[in-house]
């Protein structure tokens, strides 16, 4: 089945009526929207619909979780990426999504659509207007108010019925009675889901007993004014359900206090979050970190955060994150905790820079990408208060996120940042070039070329600054190594010095080697191979070191390589490409490693050799499938199916192009790559069409086209003896 679901609540009870409901207005209506207060189960209901009616739709049902979203502004960016669309476009926002969804017949979940219900309602109806195909299953606290919404309004439990009882029962274990206390407790809390996980938390800790107790002294009278605390948000806590308030309220007053400070810092984080940046963030004051796990696995214990999943992190509903936000307001920290987060993932994102060239890239890799929204809370936040740190967290991962497919919110974030932040050196230069290597990807080459040159003029401003203030401040003795670190020659360090040193006066350091290889990326990428290869032998020449001392250096050989293969200087290419892949592998380096074989793989193929090409573009694929990077995957099956083309295997070839033109959609845009492949790509496919015959060819190419992507990437990772 096409789309991604998450995984079903294995404590969905009841709701067959709902789910009648729902699964019939599904089947008549394009937009329905599942509405009622928090913590009633919309989430669940729509998931549980959503996974039934997913058959019907034949491009699959797509979840998007709205809330990690404190704004807007990324709303479509969030929703091109829950349906595998990699945006890689310039232009609208929304253009490249409407492309997308335009010939499907997909149902599209947004879930927790409140707070944010018009710009939603506005993006619906856009989307509806432009995809007959699609259907929009929304889960709100109130209707969208889109034309031809059909809504289904859910109420809590019946309190006195089986299904609330069961689910309490299940939330509290298989020990808990089954009647008595328990159906006292259900018809207390009213039958409303998240208020009975609430009280089932407590019944494993108190018993059953003693927390019908506390709720029949509590809420018999009118709430205690702790928990009219936030009586005046009404689209958040409905004056009509002041039980659940209460019920959260109740959970609040029974933690222990180190508990209830840790919920209200805990608050401050968007997404899952995992103990080391929970005791980076939230430690503090009386929450030492030494005593910060035991509050941790106190609020694990009493259901207000969820068990940490596979990869160590935890996650809080928002309804009780929001809670936990009014409780720090109270206590006047909201700004000193979001201060702490915004140091912390800015700390995080420098890290994951710094060590980006190495083994540890993989790792840091997908570091980035499971905190991607702290990141973009921490990134806005900044944004707000402290530009120039801004700009250093975004210039840190925007690559990386590059890398993802996220451009939008790279250049967004980039372009924001470089607007508000007065700063210079290498936190501008590294962001400059950035910015300059999304516009690329995004096939903006006029701004890019504007950005190029300023990103050069800033390196070229930096290194010289920096020589100079080194070399203002060292002793005599010191000159000639600060020669050596700034490629500049300080006052009293005299040309024979240096010669005997083996060094010049204006030797480029790592930031004018970036410049130059985003220069020559731009000149590759615009059929210009010839000065790419000049911009980058140029600073080469006179840099020192070798080829993989940096990132820097590596990327401007790698543009090296990719300027001789465009100049038809294949074997030394070749050379030149095996030398650095075997010192990428020793580096356990994986980004240039991808690239590396996608360069083979294209001189294998110029060269006329076809098995090696389709050797070299299967392990790039593996490489760019490990980094989740859809635009490196149509590139990779773009140069396969060339060669399975140039190897007569035309059903192989028409099957892996049936697969990238599927990559290539969820990019955004059409197929691109280049120059010297797309000729090649067109030659070798006309001869198999002509031999396979034009109906037999399509036939394959479509059945990949509306296949799953997956499936058709892992036929296309087999070699011809593994099937």
């Amino acid at each position: 089945m096409r789309g991604h679901l998450p995984d079903e609540n294995p404590g969905f009870v009841g709701r067959r009526t709902e789910l009648e409901r729902v699964s019939a207005a599904l089947a008549e209506h394009r937009l329905v929207t599942v509405t009622g207060v928090g913590g009633v189960g919309k989430t669940r209901l729509a998931l549980r619909a959503a996974h039934r009616a997913a058959d019907r739709y034949p491009d699959g049902a797509w979840w998007t979780d709205l809330t990690p979203l404190d704004g807007d502004r990324l709303l479509v960016a969030l929703v091109a990426d829950s349906v595998d669309l990699a945006d890689h476009t310039p232009g609208m926002a929304t253009t490249a999504l409407r492309r997308r969804l335009a010939d499907d017949r997909l149902l599209l979940v947004l879930d927790s659509c409140e707070h944010l219900a018009e710009p939603c309602a506005r993006l619906v109806a856009e989307l509806l207007a432009a995809a007959p195909g699609l259907t929009v299953l929304a889960t709100s606290r109130r209707p969208l108010g889109v034309e031809g919404e059909r809504i289904v309004a859910l109420d809590p439990l019946p309190p006195a019925g089986r299904d609330a009882l069961e689910l309490l029962r299940r939330a509290a274990g298989e020990d808990f009675p089954a009647a008595g206390a328990a159906g006292e407790i259900c018809v207390r809390l009213e039958g409303i889901p998240l208020a009975l996980e609430l009280a089932a938390a407590q019944i494993r800790l108190q018993g059953a007993e003693a927390v019908r107790d506390q709720l029949g002294t509590r809420f018999d009278a009118p709430p205690a004014a702790r928990f009219d605390l936030l009586a005046h948000t009404e689209r958040v806590w409905p004056s009509r359900h002041q039980t659940l308030r209460a019920a959260i309220g109740w959970s609040h007053e029974l933690s222990a206090p180190l508990e209830r400070l840790l919920w209200a810092r805990l608050s401050v984080f968007r997404g899952p979050f995992d103990l080391v940046s929970a005791t980076a963030v939230c430690a503090g004051g009386p929450l030492d970190p030494a005593v910060l796990p035991a509050a941790l696995d106190g609020l694990v214990r009493s259901s207000v955060v969820r068990p940490p999943d596979a990869g160590g992190r935890f996650r809080m509903l928002d309804t009780i994150r929001a809670y936990g936000a009014t409780w720090l307001d109270r206590t006047g920290e909201t700004g000193a905790v979001a201060d702490r987060h915004a140091a912390h993932f800015r700390g995080l994102a420098v890290r994951a820079e710094t060590e980006w060239h190495g083994a540890r890239q993989l790792h840091w890799y997908r570091t980035v990408d499971a905190h991607h929204t702290d990141l973009r809370t921490a990134l806005d936040r900044l944004l707000r208060t402290d530009p120039d740190a801004a700009l250093d967290l975004v210039g840190s991962v925007a690559f990386a996120w590059s890398c993802r497919g996220r451009l939008r919110e790279a250049r967004d974030g980039l372009e924001q940042a470089l607007l508000l932040s007065g700063a210079r050196g290498r936190t501008r230069a590294r962001a400059l070039w950035a910015l300059g290597v999304t516009l690329v990807l995004q096939g903006e080459f006029g701004p890019a070329q504007e950005v190029s040159e300023r990103c050069a003029r800033e390196a070229r401003h930096t290194e010289y600054t920096e020589y100079t203030e080194h070399a203002d401040r060292a002793d005599p003795a010191d000159r000639v190594a600060i020669a050596e670190r700034t490629g500049r020659a300080p006052a009293g360090v005299d040309e024979d010095q240096l010669a005997a040193a083996g060094r010049t006066r204006s030797r480029p350091g790592d930031l004018t080697l970036d410049a130059a290889a985003l220069a020559g990326l731009l000149a590759l990428t615009t059929g210009r191979p010839m000065a790419a290869h000049v911009v980058v032998g140029h600073v080469l020449d006179a840099a020192r070191g070798g080829a993989a001392d940096s990132a820097a250096r590596l990327r401007c050989h790698l543009v090296q390589v990719f300027a001789l293969t465009g100049l038809g200087r294949l074997a030394e290419a070749r050379e030149r490409a095996l030398a650095l892949l075997a010192r990428c592998e020793e580096l356990d380096e994986h980004w240039t490693r991808t690239a590396l074989e996608y360069q083979l793989a294209l001189t294998g193929l110029l060269e006329g050799d076809p098995a090696a090409a389709a050797g070299h573009a299967r392990a790039m694929l593996e490489g760019t499938r490990a980094l989740g990077a859809s635009l490196g995957v149509a590139l990779g099956l773009d140069v396969l199916a060339t060669a399975l083309a140039a190897a007569g295997d035309g059903e192989r070839a028409a099957d892996v192009s049936g697969t990238g033109e599927a990559y290539w959609r969820s990019t955004g845009q059409p197929r691109r790559g280049l120059p010297g492949l797309r000729a090649l790509h067109e030659k070798y496919t006309d001869t198999v069409r002509a031999t396979l015959g034009e109906p037999a060819y399509e036939e394959i190419f479509l059945r990949a086209l509306t296949g799953l992507p997956q499936d058709g990437l892992d036929r296309a990772l087999r070699g011809p003896r593994e099937d």
